[in-house]
């Protein structure tokens, strides 16, 4: 895979983006690759050249992606005042309920009706997903469809008023736990340890919630890379996403280790 500078809006020539209608709704899904599908939810505020990144390589490790685009101008350069807008319109989306604990989004239906046609289309085993950010949870949410069977939880934000608060319905939670268990799956997450926004009191209730079956990741904060865009640089203010824009490309960091580790997550699962 060649070289971009994570600095310059990433144009996404190398995806095809789609109009997917699916639960009554119409979203541009970027599609690239081939093999078995998984789905790629972008942090906020956006697909960024670094998402975009993590989503080539997850098509170089042998997968069909599908990269829905949920918020924010994709391919660009995450800015303070573009990337503020798009934060607080999230925020106060019925899409998102960006502040509720114990209530699932809406968006996840649309994500799992879109899992069930990443399978349709691509076949295989099952289909994996990631969250990041403020789609940190959703991969969880999205267990509910039996095509997903390798969920990843890349420092889940929401909900943002509660530390330990999780963004589903208990319900949901505890249909999921069941078939975690039944059908000996897990869930993969990742935190760095100093992160303002994905809290360690959120990764002791997902262990509580989900037992053994919740394979929690701390990366400590010097592994972070300090060269970022400047909204994660003046507005997240902290270490924080793991593998786009706080991932350092370089053999031996922690973080290029939780993005080899998920790449072995899915093909384990979808293979």
């Amino acid at each position: 895979m060649s070289t971009r500078n994570m600095h310059e809006d990433d144009p996404l020539e190398d995806f095809e983006p789609r109009e997917v209608t699916l639960e009554g709704v119409i979203k541009v899904v970027h599609v690239t690759g081939a093999g078995p599908a998984v789905i790629v939810m972008s942090e906020m505020p956006g697909i960024s050249p670094q998402v975009a990144r993590f989503a080539r390589w997850v098509r170089e490790a042998g997968f069909t992606v599908y990269m829905p685009s949920l918020f924010g101008r994709d391919g660009a350069v995450p800015q303070v005042q573009e990337g503020t807008a798009v934060f607080r319109k999230a925020c106060v989306s019925a899409e998102f309920r960006a502040l509720a604990a114990n209530a699932s989004s809406p968006v996840t239906q649309w994500l799992r009706a879109l899992a069930r046609l990443a399978h349709a289309e691509q076949g295989g085993p099952g289909v994996g997903a990631i969250g990041m950010c403020f789609t940190g949870n959703f991969a969880l949410s999205m267990m509910l469809e039996p095509a997903m069977l390798a969920p990843v939880l890349a420092e889940p934000t929401l909900p943002l008023e509660h530390p330990a608060g999780l963004e589903i319905a208990p319900a949901e939670l505890a249909a999921v736990r069941e078939r975690l268990e039944r059908e000996d799956l897990t869930v993969l997450a990742y935190r760095f340890k100093g992160d303002r926004f994905c809290r360690a009191e959120r990764f002791a209730a997902y262990s509580q919630a989900l037992g053994e079956r919740f394979i929690g990741r701390v990366l400590p904060d010097e592994g972070a890379n300090p060269d970022t865009a400047p909204f994660f640089e003046h507005v997240v203010a902290s270490p924080h996403s793991v593998v786009t824009a706080h991932l350092i490309d370089e053999a031996g960091q922690p973080t290029l280790a939780a993005r080899d580790e998920i790449l072995a997550f899915f093909a384990e699962r979808l293979r």
